[in-house]
């Protein structure tokens, strides 16, 4: 008996916190901070260069389809229609990315407001998510990874809500948008997951009984099933792509090492906000209404650690566990009644995110760029296993390609007439091909053959090839292929990756099987 009074006494001023939050409304900074997120990369996204994936993903966009072996079809169309709608630009590419910077700022605050946080929290949340290296890294340059956190964090905004005593219906819209941010990337599927096992694990168990929560759940499977079909045709190549570089391109991280680097996603001085908004969750009575979030973070941890899964893969989760965080921290008497704290707490941040921004964005010159990022050892984190020099692989995957469509254009353009006419250009890598087929037009350049995920797939046609352009191969390699292998020009760029900076391009000759007989040999997963 004395435990229901305590915890219905603890409960009223929590529901009359959340209650006087959603009367206030969002606090007026939250938008500012929004849409000074979108400005911010507005003001950086177009130095450098174009990243090797955003190539790539230009590609697939002039080849749309309901799946492509290493990523889900959203971010395909997304490339199609903003080269339609913006051009061929860097800024026009990165355009979408822009705005999404500015949802999940917007959404930190919503987050924050519907658990019962007040002006000051909404307004904290929203500047840890602005400052949050990941996300100015994600939201820099077109990648799936950009909109992630906004699937996310739009079904965690709905089950707020419904949780709050929203209407059931809106199970619908949040089955939309997670079978629309499966769509985007497939690890939403780890999300989906977290949420279901959450619900079963807390007190909003009754919500898994609701007709509205299964409606939604086939609306998302609804959406789904053609990228579902199109795997099953094609016998599930994302899955077999992903036995292929997990353990190998992919770098392995130790539990306790990928725990700790959790930290760096956001940058050290919030990691004891998400903790703090974790214990919110689990420990908080006033918290404790909304425990399916923590469950999800935990069990999505869990499953990153039991599949090795990169360490930004737990990032969209960081948006809802700062709010939260933010709000535990309003709520503590100790920060409510010495206000200098408050101001503290934001300079600090502003500090460290003016710490980590020139190592998360194209901020600095290159040459600055370079000591900066040793100074601070960047380096030493490793998503892949990919060999760097002077510049972390975010940056120095931003170098080189037009060098390379230049170098090419010049060998093709030197070929005969008539072996001009029915030459191919052939590309090691997806970078290469992808940057051949972005700048090659200009050049007159015929679209580039590539082995490599889907560039395979699509593959060579029918039509007998007498003359190969070949760029990123070695030698032998090719003279397996080609009775005629001549090395014809060099392209060096400075700041590309080790094996983008100095390749060769040969011309190759007299075919010992037709592209299509040899594709085999070509293709490859990686």
């Amino acid at each position: 008996m004395d435990q229901a009074r305590t915890s219905t006494a603890t409960q009223a001023p929590a529901d009359n916190r959340r209650a006087e939050a959603m009367l206030s409304g969002m606090s007026p900074w939250v938008y500012v901070l929004a849409a000074s997120a979108t400005l911010l990369h507005f003001l950086f996204n177009s130095r450098y260069g174009f990243f090797r994936d955003e190539l790539y993903y230009a590609a697939c966009g002039e080849h749309l389809a309901w799946g492509y072996v290493d990523h889900a079809p959203l971010v395909a169309v997304v490339s199609r229609v903003t080269r339609a709608v913006l051009g061929d630009s860097l800024f026009a590419l990165r355009f979408f990315p822009a705005l999404a910077g500015a949802a999940k700022v917007f959404l930190g605050g919503w987050i924050a407001r519907e658990i019962g946080g007040g002006k000051f929290a909404q307004f904290l949340a929203a500047v840890t998510v602005l400052l949050a290296p990941i996300y100015l890294t994600f939201d820099n340059f077109l990648s799936m990874n950009a909109f992630e956190p906004v699937f996310w964090m739009g079904c965690v905004a709905i089950v707020l809500r419904i949780l709050n005593g929203g209407n059931r219906c809106l199970w619908l819209l949040c089955g939309a948008i997670a079978g629309m941010g499966i769509l985007n990337k497939h690890s939403m599927l780890f999300f989906v997951s977290g949420i279901v096992i959450g619900l079963l694990l807390s007190s909003a168990r009754r919500e898994l009984l609701n007709q509205w929560f299964w409606l939604g759940t086939g609306f998302a499977m609804l959406l789904v099933f053609p990228n579902f079909l199109w795997e099953m045709h094609r016998g599930w190549p994302t899955m077999a792509l992903l036995r292929t570089v997990i353990g190998s391109k992919y770098c392995t991280v130790e539990p306790l090492d990928y725990i700790w680097q959790q930290s760096l996603l956001t940058h050290p001085f919030c990691a004891p906000i998400w903790l703090a908004g974790l214990w919110f969750f689990f420990a908080d009575p006033r918290g404790r209404t909304y425990r399916v979030l923590g469950w999800a973070y935990l069990v999505v941890l869990a499953e990153m650690l039991t599949f090795h899964g990169k360490i930004y893969y737990m990032a969209p989760a960081y948006v809802m566990l700062l709010a939260a965080g933010c709000v535990w921290m309003e709520q503590q008497a100790w920060l409510g009644t010495r206000q200098w704290r408050k101001p503290a707490i934001v300079i600090m941040l502003f500090a460290g995110g003016a710490i980590a921004a020139p190592l998360a964005m194209p901020i600095l010159p290159v040459k600055s760029a370079i000591r900066y990022s040793h100074f601070w050892n960047v380096q030493a984190i490793r998503v892949e296993n990919v060999p760097q020099d002077d510049l972390p692989q975010l940056f120095g995957d931003m170098f080189g390609w037009q060098e390379q469509v230049e170098a090419v254009a010049r060998v093709y353009q030197a070929l005969p007439a008539e072996a001009r006419s029915a030459a191919t250009i052939l590309a090691y890598n997806y970078g290469e091909a992808g940057a051949i087929d972005y700048f090659g037009r200009r050049y007159g350049l015929p679209r580039a053959l590539c082995g490599q995920n889907q560039y395979g797939f699509w593959g060579p046609d029918k039509r007998p090839t007498a003359v190969v352009v070949a760029i990123g191969f070695r030698k032998a390699e090719l003279s397996r292929l080609f009775s005629d292998v001549l090395p014809t020009a060099n392209v060096h760029s400075q700041y590309a990756l080790p094996e983008e900076r100095d390749l060769t391009i040969f011309v190759c000759r007299n075919p010992k099987l037709s592209l299509l007989e040899s594709w085999s040999r070509l293709k490859y997963l990686d």
